[in-house]
């Protein structure tokens, strides 16, 4: 399932980089957080991955 919105992408990104080990998870809050304990790494990478081009930048 891609993500809805800019900024669903950009926190599926953050917490792709925490559960990879990139990132620290103590970097995280809010959305990003939450996507991090509750979705998968392949779950994650879907989102992220997900075109910017014609995505609004917050879902209504």
């Amino acid at each position: 399932m891609p993500a809805t919105s800019k900024a669903q992408q950009k926190a599926a990104g953050a917490a792709l980089a925490a559960k990879r080990g990139d990132e620290p998870k103590s970097k995280l809050k809010g959305a990003s957080k939450r996507m991090e304990v509750s979705m998968t790494e392949t779950q994650l990478e879907e989102f992220a991955h997900t075109r910017r081009k014609g995505l609004p930048d917050k879902k209504d």
